[in-house]
């Protein structure tokens, strides 16, 4: 398993990861540093633990609007989906009745053909 090493609020961090995950694990302590230089500049240096967690907690709150923000487009997708099927369904008992209504007129002229086309008693 690879090592790298990563800064957060100055300090080196050894970190382990699987193979091919060592960029993402170096954008998420990037991630993590930013938003403990945002605490840090508005509260200043409180301690590591205290910046670490207040910043824990930022991220988790972003985390949780955003699963929310996705939860409604899931539910807005389904709904979509549903009312496509419905659309559908509708589009197909038309298409449906508009074929027999042919059906009728076709057999309507056909008869009335048949009756010009006979002689008259």
């Amino acid at each position: 398993m690879p090592e790298i090493d990563v800064i957060v609020n100055g300090r080196p961090y050894k970190l382990v990861c699987d193979a091919g995950e060592e960029d993402h694990l170096r954008e998420l302590a990037g991630f993590l540093d930013k938003e403990v230089q945002e605490i840090k500049s508005q509260f200043g240096q409180i301690g590591d633990s205290r910046l670490l967690v207040m910043a824990s907690l930022v991220i988790a709150d972003k985390l949780s609007d955003a699963v929310k923000r996705i939860e409604r487009s899931q539910s807005e997708i389904d709904g979509l989906k549903d009312a496509r099927t419905a659309a559908l369904e509708r589009a197909r008992a038309i298409e449906q009745d508009a074929a027999t209504r042919l059906d009728e007129a076709a057999g309507r002229l056909e008869a009335l053909n048949a009756g010009l086309a006979s002689p008259a008693k």
